[in-house]
């Protein structure tokens, strides 16, 4: 596969109902869960619900709940509690996986070469009008104007995170309704593709506020009237509104590949467009304008339509709105191909619900865990097909069981993934597996192991986490994991550090404390300069280096090149740096002279103080 024009997919982060982080996203995702539950009436009026709407026929008790929805680590930010406070929780969790994205992907923003964007939407913003305008006194001591701007407003979404985390590359803004987050990762790779940035995040959230409640059915509008979305089924009557947040991180194909990235899935091609008026009015779907995307997409990607075996639609589960999107669907397929039943199709909104401005990196969230495990979810609720769409002479059937994600002869697995937004903005995306990576190196028998907080306390659950990550993942590459540890991970105050021969040595070390593996400190806040010294002779023995000369190339070379200027001067002293085990004891009693030994250490201390400039420890942190 060419690399040119394609996006590789780096990291990624994410919170969804039932879900705080992407493995249990995707367990229940393959699990058939519908994480939505039933309130009480008393949970319902806590949550301001009136006494009218819980009367009403029509008022639907259920819901999904976002977790941990007030959490949010402020210190880590550099925030107080009073700004903290402020914040509109939707920029609140948006900052906290951004972050979580860069570490998945391996790198701390601090030590990229490259410029960083950010690229990203929130939905409506409730919280300011109901949990701070409604406070007077709180307005009159922040004033107006810093409440907006403070962490509120859709404009500062991205701003804040590209000032948090001192990136500089485009930080934009995008709001484009449903399709706001796909739009976001279309405009990260077009800015990727033009050299704007070298590394992109992209997302979405949305956090519907009051939360934890359900809502009143109207008949002819988008909602569900029991709670439940049955995307494409004979049943279907709408979708159910869910709060999620979800963010990816990007980079050209070829800079990934050239950096050792773990690369997740890559990115062929995306488009977007918009609808304008040809359709039955503003808020309706149009095929014209989807299909026209969809090709788009296609063509960029330099795939042929057969090659596609999956798809996650947008999905609403709305009679109308679903008939339009297969039309769309079809149409674009069938500029290559008249094949039927060979493309799987579903939507995440059968489990979550709506996210929203978060949809539609929910849906590509989806694709990517299902890339990467080789297994298709299923979509929920799917008994019969809705009869106003024929399926029969379609390229698609609904993937109405979870299955093996199985690969045509001639190409990887390939996916679409489709995202409308109301007002007629329409994005596709088209999706292939990661190549095959090259595997590394063995690495060294003991590996060092740091991890770092801001605290302690936060410290030593990361500690924990590790450990417990160590134990579950035996066979885990220690060499891979002590070079992200140590180079994609921002250095705090709060130092752990451990070494070990595997993954379960060391993560039992960790869950004991064992002080012989165990390293604990705290770094000054000063930068600490680094001094070599070099101890004088008495200290030089036999074999002294052996390990090193054997594992690590630098000190290898380095002993060569000494002991190969040394010896028109003392001669060979090789046998009595490095002797064999019959002759160790001669070689000791001939390092007591003073001729061969100060000229066998200073060879071992330049060595190993080159082996540690190599690694770093003469610049400064």
């Amino acid at each position: 596969m060419s690399s040119q024009n394609h996006i590789a997919i780096v990291g990624m982060a994410g919170r969804f109902p039932d879900a705080t982080d992407l493995g249990t996203y995707f367990r229940n995702l393959k699990d058939g869960v519908e994480c939505t539950r039933t309130f009480s009436d008393d949970e319902l009026r806590a949550a301001g619900v009136s006494e009218q709407e819980l009367a009403h026929p029509h008022y639907v008790r259920t819901g999904p709940v976002f977790p941990n929805i007030a959490g949010f680590d402020a210190g880590f930010f550099g925030f107080s509690a009073r700004d903290a406070a402020i914040m509109d929780p939707q920029h609140r969790h948006f900052l906290e996986v951004s972050w979580e994205a860069l570490e998945d992907a391996g790198y701390d923003p601090a030590r990229f070469d490259g410029n960083i964007g950010v690229f990203g939407g929130s939905g409506h913003n409730a919280y300011m009008p109901y949990n701070l305008l409604s406070n007077p006194e709180l307005v009159a001591s922040v004033g107006f104007f810093l409440l907006r701007h403070t962490g509120n407003d859709k404009d500062f979404l991205t701003t804040r995170v590209s000032y948090c985390f001192d990136l500089r590359g485009p930080s934009l803004a995008v709001q484009t309704a449903c399709s706001t987050s796909l739009v976001a990762i279309h405009l990260a790779c077009q800015s990727l593709l033009s050299g704007e940035c070298d590394m992109a995040l992209a997302g979405g959230v949305t956090i519907e506020l009051p939360h934890g409640r359900g809502y009143k059915y109207e008949e002819g509008e988008i909602l569900s009237p029991d709670g439940h979305c049955r995307a494409f089924d004979h049943r279907s009557e709408g979708t159910f509104f869910s709060s999620g947040v979800g963010v990816v991180v990007l980079k050209r194909l070829e800079d990934a590949v050239a950096a050792g990235d773990h690369v997740r899935a890559v990115i062929l091609g995306s488009a977007i467009n918009n609808d304008g008026s040809n359709k039955v009015g503003y808020l309706a779907p149009s095929v014209d304008g989807q299909a026209s995307a969809i090709v788009e997409a296609l063509a960029l990607a330099e795939v042929d339509a057969r090659s596609i075996s999956y798809v996650e639609a947008h999905g609403t589960g709305t009679p109308v709105g679903d008939q339009i999107e297969v039309a769309a669907l079809t149409r674009a397929f069938r500029e290559s191909t008249e094949e039927t039943g060979f493309c799987g199709l579903g939507s995440v909104k059968t489990n979550i619900g709506h996210t929203d401005n978060a949809a539609g990196v929910a849906s590509l969230i989806k694709v990517v865990c299902a890339l990467e495990h080789g297994e298709l979810p299923r979509t929920l609720h799917f008994d019969q097909p809705n009869p106003s769409i024929d399926f029969a002479k379609s390229p698609f059937r609904v993937q109405a069981e979870l299955a093996p994600w199985p690969r045509l002869p001639a190409s990887p697995r390939r996916a679409g993934v489709n995202s409308l937004g109301v007002g007629g903005t329409n994005a596709f995306v088209v999706l292939e597996e990661a190549p095959l990576s090259t595997p590394s190196g063995a690495g060294r028998e003991v590996e060092l192991l740091v991890t770092s907080a801001r605290s302690a306390a936060a410290a030593d659950r990361g500690l924990d986490r590790l450990g417990r990550h160590l134990a579950d993942h035996p066979t885990l590459c220690l060499a891979d994991a002590a070079h992200t540890l140590q180079t994609g991970r921002r250095a705090f105050a709060h130092r752990r550090a451990i070494v070990g021969r595997s993954a379960g040595e060391i993560g039992l070390a960790a869950s004991t404390r064992d002080p012989s593996r165990v390293l604990v400190g705290l770094a000054s806040e000063q930068p600490q300069k680094v001094v070599f010294m070099f101890p004088g002779g008495g200290a030089q023995y036999a074999d002294m280096g052996r390990g090193l000369y054997e594992r690590e190339p630098v000190y290898r070379e380095e002993i060569d090149r000494c002991l190969a200027l040394l010896r028109p001067r003392v001669g060979e002293l090789r046998p009595l740096l490095f002797p064999s085990p019959s002759e160790r004891d001669a070689a000791s009693k001939q390092l007591e002279r003073p001729s061969l030994s100060l000229p066998t250490l200073f060879a071992t201390e330049y060595a190993l103080a080159k082996l540690w400039t190599s690694w770093g420890s003469h610049r400064s942190p």
